[in-house]
């Protein structure tokens, strides 16, 4: 009778399979981490005049805005575009700040797709 194959497991794929799982809680560990490194940041953001403020965590969490008497004197619908543009440049710093961490954890790792 011959023998069996069995399921294709070898010793290396079994060291290979414990490899990805310490990997795997690695980044469970250093993500939560992150989360909460994210999370205690204070990113600025500013109109194109400086005249409007807007802080977020670097979790995209918005924590205040902050408006210059000087863009009151602008009226409502330039006011509106000044917000919008400190929004937005908070935004994206803080997305290139969670980008570059997230580069930082999983950097050496070795994991497909990232």
């Amino acid at each position: 009778m011959a023998q069996g194959k069995g399921f294709g497991f070898g010793l290396g794929k079994i060291k290979e399979l414990q490899e990805a799982f310490q990997k795997a809680q690695q980044v469970q560990e250093g993500a939560k981490q992150l989360q909460d490194e994210l999370e205690q940041m204070s990113i600025e953001g500013h109109s194109s005049d400086g005249s409007v403020t807007v802080v977020m965590s670097g979790n995209q969490e918005p924590r205040s805005v902050t408006i210059q008497p000087t863009a009151l004197e602008k009226g409502a619908e330039e006011l509106s575009t000044l917000v919008t543009e400190a929004m937005k440049d908070a935004y994206s710093k803080s997305t290139d700040t969670m980008r570059q961490k997230m580069e930082e954890l999983t950097s050496g790792l070795n994991l497909p797709g990232l």
